[in-house]
Order: C-alpha cells, then structure tokens, then sequence
C-alpha cells in the first residue's frame, strides 16, 4: 500500500509532517552527520535575530525528570553571519528550510524578514513570540494578544511566503490569540513553545539555571501541548503545528488526531538525532496498517 505523507501549510508543500525544532538542531550541519535531513519534511533553524546575542550566561540547560530546562538567551550569530555562513550549506541541505525570527521589537521582525525574503533557500518564517528566557520581546509580546497581531500584520505585508507564528502555552486562552495570527493573514500556528520552570539545588538553595527560570520542554509537557493544540483546533480554522515531547511515531499520531497538520520534534534530537526518520517510518507503518491512504485524513480527525 503506498501511504501519501505529504501535508500543505498555507502554499508550503512538505513530504511529511516532521519537523526539527527551532534550537535543538542549531543550523542544520550540526545534526547532518547524523541523519540525512533530505528526507526530513522541514528544518527550523534556530532563532536569527538582526544582531548577534551572546544569549544568557551558564548554567543554561539542566535536566528535569521526563524533561530539559533551558534558558540559552536565543543565542544566534546575526542576521548578517546567518546569511554569509549558514545559508551556503543549507542551500545543499535538500530541505525545507523554515526560518525562526526572534526580535526586541516589531520594527525588527520586519526587517529580519524582508532580508531574508529574497532568498530562495529559505522557504517559510516562524516568527518566535513566545520565548520564555529573554528578557525582552518573547513572553512580553506572546502574552499580548494586540502585539501578536500587530506583529503578524507587519510581517504579512513584508513576506509572500508563509508566516507561522509560534505560540507559547503560558497565556488563559491560547485560542484567542490564534484567532488573531489567521485575521492577519497568518498561514499557520506553531503550539506550543516551552512552559516556565525553574529547579533548585538542595545544598546551596540556589536555582540551578544561572536565568533562575527556564523553558521546560520534553515528554513531561506534551498532555499541556496536546490539549493546548486540541484548544485551537476547536476553535480555529488555521493549520496547527504541533510541538511538545514528541519522542516517537505514536506521539506524532496523537498530535496529529488532536488537530496537527504537522508537527516539530526538538529534545528528543538531543537524546536521538535520527528520531525524524524512525518517526517517518513509524507514520508509513501505522498507515497501512490502518488502511490510511493519506496521512493528512488524520489532522483533527478527533471523536469528542
């Protein structure tokens, strides 16, 4: 049986519906010796923003059970390094390559935008409002409905390609501002980013992470981002990626019966870097033994 894996977002065609995760595959060369990303649906390259970011100071990143903290900073090279150094190679990648902009203010999101527009290797943006470790923009605008759609107008009028917003789960309604990003013309929600935690170390009482509090990503958050996806998909005609500690095929599924038309792998690349293709070949197997010709026939395909 010849299972079809292809799903659309907005007018961006992919093989499948896996996606490596902004941040947690840096960008691209570092997981290349280690799984062939041609045969990966998309690659989000970590957060680019108009001027290089030393991020945050060490410690950044500490284990938690079922779950990694993070508070990197979005340390980046720069717009100006990204496009000299990076594109080159991921030009020869043969991947969809979806471009994550982190930004201060909405005046930067536009021009990081409209510098990279031009560039054919760059085939989406995923506008990053929702980043839990910065101290400026992330949750600020992510918690600001009004902000979310300024920023998505704005960024509308500078691309033709797709814009994917990516939505954090710390807000009351995480449907509202969904609503929001299609009103502006926004092609897709990305949901969710990181939840807000923190860890301390029992001898010296002091947090772990130098940032006192960080992003909690792994399988520990993914019933949050489930029913954060699920959330949207009741309320929202938009496509929904989904993200939160997918580590295998049968969490792919679930997201995607939850209301995902594709989805985003990242700590688990830290732990496997080849899960985007076990998780590939788990999605053919599951389709053909349940007799779906279409993957995409899954997406919302929930009975509530």
């Amino acid at each position: 049986m010849s299972v079809d894996l292809s799903v659309n977002i907005g007018n961006l065609k992919l093989q499948n519906p896996v996606i490596l995760a902004s941040g947690t595959v840096g960008y691209g060369n570092e997981i290349s010796n280690f799984t062939d990303l041609s045969k990966i649906g998309a690659i989000v390259t970590k957060s680019i923003s108009l001027k290089p970011r030393k991020g945050n100071p060490p410690q950044r990143i500490v284990e938690t059970p079922s779950g990694m903290l993070n508070a990197i900073g979005l340390a980046n090279v720069g717009l100006e390094v990204f496009i000299n150094e990076k594109i080159p190679f991921l030009r020869e990648v043969n991947s969809t390559v979806i471009c994550n902009i982190a930004a201060s203010t909405i005046e930067e999101y536009v021009e990081c935008t409209k510098a990279l527009n031009d560039h054919d290797t760059i085939k989406a943006f995923e506008i990053n409002v929702s980043c839990p470790n910065v101290k400026e923009g992330g949750l600020t605008f992510g918690n600001d409905t009004n902000a979310v759609g300024r920023i998505t107008e704005k960024v509308r009028a500078a691309t033709g390609k797709p814009v994917i917003i990516k939505r954090t789960p710390n807000v009351a309604t995480i449907s509202e501002s969904a609503k929001v990003v299609k009103q502006e013309g926004g092609d897709a929600v990305s949901a969710i980013n990181t939840l807000v935690g923190t860890a301390f170390n029992i001898r010296t009482r002091k947090p772990k992470i130098f940032n006192v509090t960080g992003g909690l990503s792994g399988p520990a958050i993914k019933p949050v981002a489930l029913a954060k996806v699920l959330e949207i998909s009741r309320n929202v005609e938009i496509p929904i990626i989904g993200i939160g500690g997918i580590v295998d095929w049968s969490d792919a599924v679930e997201f995607m019966i939850a209301g995902s038309t594709a989805f985003q792998i990242g700590t688990i690349n830290f732990i496997n870097p080849n899960a985007g293709l076990e998780i590939i070949e788990g999605l053919e197997k599951y389709c053909e033994e349940t007799s779906i010709s279409k993957l995409s026939e899954l997406t919302a395909s929930y009975q509530i």
